[in-house]
């Protein structure tokens, strides 16, 4: 018969394990919009902010993206950046739905041939956008990648500094974002 102090440790275990959350601190559910628009979410959008990651290491301005729909329903990505010494640091990557969501997508920047594999699949998750498609906020179930997109090089500060506190409020940390300078030109294709 097992002793009372292991049945409370699996029970304690099992509960924690089947409670909802990102085990990230907010006071808003981090979860993403209930529809993106594809058709309007597509084309250039310029990077104002985001979270420190590997990926963006050589970045230093001018970072943007840009969304094609494919005919087969995934959506062609390019990631364009300056790097220090000037340069243009490109990645061309691909997006799928995630269980038919428009809002909750995944990308990969591996090549074709990996596709198989889930690790190379990184989450993008739509979280905040604007009735216009003017900004929008693209975050991850784990909190652990934000970014926030302008159509035009500039985002209004006060627009901004709310989606700030929104991503604050569903717990990202905010406080490590990198804020991104744009010259107003997107690097050259």
């Amino acid at each position: 018969m097992p002793r009372p102090s292991s049945m409370f440790l699996v029970a304690t275990l099992l509960a924690a394990c089947a409670a909802p959350g990102t085990g990230v601190a907010g006071s808003v559910p981090n979860v993403p919009v209930p529809e993106v628009d594809l058709q309007r979410y597509a084309g250039l959008w310029y990077e104002q902010a985001h979270l420190p990651m590997f990926f963006q290491r050589k970045c230093v301005g001018d970072t943007t993206a840009h969304y094609t729909p494919q005919d087969d329903g995934t959506i062609a990505v390019v990631n364009r950046c300056r790097t220090d010494d000037g340069s243009v640091n490109e990645a061309e990557g691909v997006a799928r739905r995630v269980d038919g969501s428009t809002s909750r997508l995944e990308v990969r920047f591996a090549p074709g041939w990996l596709a198989w594999a889930p690790m190379v699949w990184g989450d993008y998750w739509v979280i905040a956008l604007d009735d216009d498609y003017r900004w929008a906020m693209v975050g991850s179930p784990d909190a652990d990648y934000l970014w926030i997109l302008s159509r035009t090089p500039t985002l209004d500060p006060a627009i901004k500094a709310d989606l700030v506190a929104r991503a604050r409020a569903m717990g990202y940390p905010v406080d490590k974002l990198v804020e991104t300078p744009q010259s107003g030109e997107a690097p050259p294709r």
